[in-house]
C-alpha cells in the first residue's frame, strides 16, 4: 500500500479538529488492514523495532486487548501497564510514570484516565506519539473510529445516513466522538435519553435531540445503544433500571421503528435487559463485528503514527 497523506499530528487525542481526509485516511487503511486478522499468520512487519506501551488507568477488555493485539499484528514490542501493578499505587504521578516509560525508549503510548484531558496534557510533554484510549467524560476516539469503519462496511457510506445514538450522553466519551465523527462525514445524529443525561446545548455540535425514544429510532439507517454509565452517574438521575429499561430500552417491538436495513450497535459493555434485549444484540446486531474491526482501525493508526502515511509500505505482504 502506498499511502498518499498522513495525519497532521504525531498524537490521536480526539475525534474533534480531525479533517474529513484524516478520518477517511485511518478508515482506507484499517481496511487494508482487515485481512491480516483473517490469516493464518496473523501479523505483518510494519512497525517491527517499535515499542508500544498501553497504560490504562482504568479497566478495560475490548480496547485494551484490541490494542494489545494491534501492536502485535504489526510486530511492535507491546507491553501493558495497569495502575495495580505500576508505581502509581505507591503514588508516582501520571507525569513521572509516562516519563520513565518514554525514558525506555518507547516510540507510542497508549493511556485510558479517568481524568478528562490526561492523554492531552501528556502528549505536551512527550515526544512519543501518544493515543487516547478514553479520557474521562471527554472522547474515546477509536471507538468512534471503528463505529464509523463498522457503518462504512455494512452501509458503504457515512454521507447522508440518520444514526440514533440512545442513553447515557451525558457521561458517554463515545457519544462525543461519534457526534464530532459522524456529523463531520455528513451523517444526521439523533441523540436520545432522559433529559439528565443530555448535555446542556449539544445541540450546538448540530445534533437533534429526542426525548422520545420511539420517534429517535423512527427511520433511523443506524440504532447505537450507549451502557448505562451508573458508577459515573450522580444519584437521583432516572427514577430506576426498570423504568430506564422501559423507556429507552431497544428490543424488537423498537427495532421495527428504524429503516429496513438499520444496523444496531453498541461500545460495549452491554447491560442486558437495560439498554439493549438479549434477542437484539445476539440477533440483530453488528456488536461482534465492531469488536473484529476494533483491531484493524487500531493497527491503522498505529501505522500512520509511525510515520506509515509517509512511506511506500506494503501491509498485505505475508511474513513467512
Amino acid at each position: 500500500m502506498k499511502a498518499t497523506m498522513a495525519l497532521t499530528s504525531k498524537d490521536l487525542l480526539g475525534i474533534k479538529g480531525m479533517s474529513v481526509g484524516e478520518i477517511n485516511l485511518i478508515l482506507d487503511t484499517a481496511a487494508t488492514f482487515k485481512d491480516v486478522s483473517e490469516r493464518d499468520i496473523k501479523k505483518v512487519p510494519a512497525l517491527r523495532g517499535k515499542t508500544v506501551i498501553n497504560l490504562f488507568y482504568e479497566a478495560s477488555t475490548r480496547t485494551r486487548t484490541s490494542f494489545e493485539l494491534a501492536g502485535k499484528r504489526l510486530s511492535a514490542d507491546t507491553i501493558n501497564i495497569s495502575t495495580s501493578t505500576s508505581s502509581a499505587s505507591k503514588g508516582e504521578t501520571l507525569l513521572d510514570t509516562a516519563r520513565n516509560i518514554e525514558a525506555m525508549k518507547t516510540d507510542i503510548i497508549i493511556v485510558r484516565h479517568s481524568c478528562s484531558g490526561a492523554p492531552a496534557f501528556l502528549a505536551e510533554r512527550l515526544t512519543s506519539s501518544v493515543i487516547n484510549a478514553g479520557d474521562g467524560f471527554h472522547e474515546h476516539p477509536t471507538q468512534a473510529l471503528l463505529d464509523m469503519f463498522t457503518i462504512r462496511e455494512k452501509l458503504g457510506r457515512l454521507e447522508g445516513i440518520t444514526v440514533a445514538i440512545v442513553g447515557d450522553i451525558l457521561h458517554s466519551r463515545v457519544a462525543r466522538s461519534n457526534i464530532y465523527g459522524l456529523l463531520s462525514m455528513g451523517a444526521r445524529v439523533r441523540l436520545c435519553g432522559p433529559a439528565t443525561m443530555i448535555p446542556r446545548e449539544i445541540e450546538r455540535t448540530g445534533a437533534q435531540v429526542y426525548l422520545d425514544m420511539d420517534k429517535a429510532v423512527e427511520g433511523a439507517d443506524v440504532v447505537m445503544m450507549l451502557r448505562l454509565q451508573l458508577e459515573r452517574q450522580a444519584a437521583g438521575l432516572f427514577p430506576g433500571v426498570r423504568e430506564y429499561a422501559r423507556l429507552y430500552g431497544l428490543n424488537r417491538s423498537r427495532l421495527e421503528r428504524a429503516g429496513k436495513s438499520a444496523i444496531v450497535m453498541h461500545p460495549g459493555p452491554m447491560n442486558r435487559g437495560v439498554e439493549i434485549s438479549s434477542d437484539v444484540a445476539d440477533h440483530s446486531s453488528v456488536i461482534l463485528e465492531q469488536v473484529t474491526n476494533g483491531v484493524a482501525v487500531r493497527m491503522a493508526i498505529m501505522f500512520l503514527l509511525s510515520g506509515g502515511g509517509k512511506a511506500e509500505t506494503e501491509p498485505a505482504k505475508r511474513e513467512g
